[in-house]
């Protein structure tokens, strides 16, 4: 299974805000027993890079990757650490094309005609939105997808349990991103048998169970 194939299967993509490296295997681990299992790791705190280093050495199970990559640097390092894909906020051509030299999956932000047509110029299918409720929701998606039948998303923002269903159920939709279910205060709290219940309940709603 590819990676593109993974995080579709898993349907949520969290976003993960960690502070201490101690907490990136017990998160990933209790994601993974309410289903989700790949997560990105954003690199807005210090120890993302290890956090990064120490699920893909001790998760086997969890396809991990890097989130809020803005440049080249950043992207080398994640991989270094062992992320499997890139996920950046903007398009920035040098980091894709970067990724795309050493084989590793990238989904960069694209929210205008011309950022996608500029993504889909170096042959990606798969971009992010965000942020989705910002630019317009999954009205703002349908249109977009008319003239770029080919493209599919990941929307991130302003996603949650009560609306997810509605966005996986368009064909345009690749996966969903977000944090609704790994907050950061229970990450802290080691509040781990909350988040396996967030993603099972996400996902039972993304799919009608």
């Amino acid at each position: 299974m590819t990676v593109f194939e993974r995080l579709a299967n898993s349907i949520i993509v969290p976003v993960v805000v960690l502070d201490d490296v101690k907490d990136a295997v017990p998160t990933a681990n209790a994601m993974a027993a309410g289903g989700v299992d790949v997560m990105e790791i954003t690199f807005r705190t210090a120890c993302a890079a290890e956090a990064i280093k120490a699920v893909s050495k001790n998760c086997p199970n969890v396809l991990v990757g890097a989130g809020t990559i803005i440049n080249i640097e950043q992207c080398k390092l994640a991989v270094e650490m062992g992320a499997k894909f890139i996920v950046s906020p903007g398009f920035d051509e040098e980091l894709v094309k970067w990724c795309i030299e050493h084989n590793i999956a990238v989904c960069p932000g694209c929210v205008t005609p011309t950022e996608i047509m500029a993504a889909m110029k170096l042959g990606l299918k798969v971009v992010k939105y965000f942020p989705t409720n910002i630019y317009g929701g999954l009205k703002a998606l349908k249109a977009l997808s008319g003239p770029f039948a080919g493209m599919k998303f990941i929307t991130t923002s302003g996603i949650s349990t009560e609306n997810i269903k509605d966005f996986v159920s368009a064909p345009f939709v690749h996966a969903v991103g977000g944090s609704w279910v790994c907050p950061k205060e229970d990450i802290v709290s080691g509040n781990f048998e909350k988040i396996t219940q967030l993603c099972k309940e996400a996902r039972n709603a993304a799919t009608g169970g």
